[in-house]
């Protein structure tokens, strides 16, 4: 008998009925995505460039520096990040895995009892119990013509750059809160420090009030409003270095240690902060901001898996080969007339689903419509939050332009009125009330400082602390078979 001939007219033909048999969906384009971020109006024109990769440097704090170090190597966050970071990649081995050729190797040695009552019994071939010992390599290519496997496989990738993107968005994150904690711990120190100063003018200002009252100066009441003075300094120091304290153990907290093994901090001056924008926030910011770049890395991979859906309702057509040794007798198993081999072309063919193509599909565009929401509110929430921090940068800078002015005036009185004490014009009391007030705007200049230094870390962060995406290839990918997407 002569073995069939393959004829490619007949695969055509049944290539052409399954085609006819299933409606195919159209190709779904490319949702468009803005370029660029609605910032008009904001003034763009005083910071000198963008972050960099590591932008609290630029603070020239060797604490901060040693804090960020202990972070970004403790930081449970950031570990988790890495897991969701490594199990894309994982994810991009399987897909790999999945296309292309397959090779197996299989080794088997049997023994089997023939039934005296089967089909062919056993008295009619001379034995009763034999040997099957069968030893082959089957070899298997799926021909990835309507790009299923590709689809999937840059689904995949792009599912990990997004990972990534958000790994960065998480150690961002933790960098924005360790510089925001330090700068606060600096700020409560410093105004400590200037609660010290108060208190010791008002424990001057009681002592004079307490010996004006026992020469019967001044009444008794005199006193009792030095002490309630007094004893409102003391409370503030209280608060400050209670919030002092409560910020250093966050500090512990982050880097990932206790509060005893943190090392010694020392208070230092608060540095200076250089508000503004980059010129070209509204552009660059796209691919500044990690989290933009995730949420695009997802539509890209929610795009891939409606190409890779979609590729489900054409056939699959497939080649496997086999060569291997075959014997009931162990003897000759490794004799030339113990090969086998087969060669086998298949075509699956997709004509009823029961709909389960379609839903797939359905399935697919939801999560590239949830893909693109997402991208669209982290787009307008970057927006907002440049726009909050900057403009905010320039309320405090405003708030501390006046009151540094405020602080001169309170400055040349102190020293009008040390003027007066010193030619006995008037005594100690009006200076002391002067060094007080003074010592009440410093305080508030402290505080504005703070709130200055927290607000251009949060402004960096919204700028993306140093971020740069890789661009996004939107031209169309070749096949790993060389061929293009239907």
């Amino acid at each position: 008998m002569k073995p069939l001939p393959f004829r490619p007219t007949l695969l055509a033909g049944m290539l052409a009925v399954s085609l006819a048999a299933c409606h195919v969906p159209a190709k779904i384009d490319r949702p468009a995505l803005g370029d660029d971020v609605p910032l008009a109006g904001l003034v763009t024109d005083h910071r000198p460039g963008w972050p960099a990769a590591e932008w609290w440097r630029a603070y020239g704090d060797p604490q901060l520096d040693m804090l960020m170090d202990m972070a970004l190597r403790g930081a449970p966050d950031l570990a988790q990040a890495k897991t969701r970071v490594d199990s894309a990649q994982q994810n991009i081995r399987v897909a790999a895995a999945q296309a292309g050729l397959r090779v197996d190797g299989s080794a088997q040695v049997a023994r089997q009892r023939m039934s005296e009552h089967g089909l062919i019994p056993a008295q009619f071939l001379g034995f009763t119990w034999y040997n099957q010992a069968d030893l082959g390599v089957q070899v298997s290519y799926d021909f990835d013509w309507w790009g299923k496997k590709r689809f999937t496989l840059e689904s995949a990738i792009d599912s990990a750059r997004a990972a990534e993107a958000e790994r960065s968005a998480s150690s961002l994150a933790i960098q924005a809160v360790v510089a925001d904690t330090y700068f606060g711990w600096l700020a409560d120190m410093s105004r400590v420090a200037i609660a010290d100063r108060l208190i010791a003018v008002r424990e001057r200002a009681l002592r004079i009030a307490d010996l004006r009252v026992k020469q019967g100066v001044d009444v008794p009441d005199t006193v009792q409003q030095a002490r309630a003075e007094l004893s409102g300094a003391r409370q503030q120091r209280v608060a400050l270095q209670g919030s002092a304290d409560i910020r250093r153990a966050s500090l512990a907290t982050l880097v990932g240690v206790s509060p005893g093994q943190l090392p010694a901090l020392t208070p230092r001056a608060l540095p200076a902060v250089a508000p503004g924008l980059p010129a070209n926030v509204g552009t660059d910011l796209m691919a500044r901001r990690p989290d933009i770049a995730a949420s695009r890395w997802q539509v890209e991979a929610a795009l891939r898996q409606t190409d890779a859906a979609r590729a489900q309702f054409f056939p699959d057509v497939s080649l496997s080969g086999m060569a291997g040794l075959s014997s009931i007798d162990m003897d000759k198993l490794f004799s030339a007339s113990s090969r086998v081999f087969s060669l086998t072309p298949a075509l699956h063919l997709p004509i009823f689903e029961g709909g389960t193509l379609e839903a797939n599909h359905g399935v697919s565009q939801a999560q590239l419509g949830a893909a693109v929401a997402q991208y669209n509110a982290t787009v307008a929430s970057a927006a907002r939050d440049v726009a909050t921090q900057a403009l905010g940068a320039q309320q405090i800078a405003a708030r501390r332009t006046e009151q540094a002015a405020q602080i001169d005036a309170v400055n040349t009185l102190l020293a009008s009125a040390k003027a007066r004490a010193a030619r006995g014009v008037r005594d100690d009391r009006e200076s002391l009330a002067t060094e007080a007030s003074l010592a009440q705007q410093l305080d508030m200049d402290a505080d504005l400082q703070g709130q200055a230094l927290s607000t251009d870390v949060a402004l960096i962060k919204s700028l993306g602390g140093g971020y740069r995406a890789e661009p996004v290839d939107t031209s169309s990918t070749p096949s790993t078979n060389g061929t293009q997407s239907p």
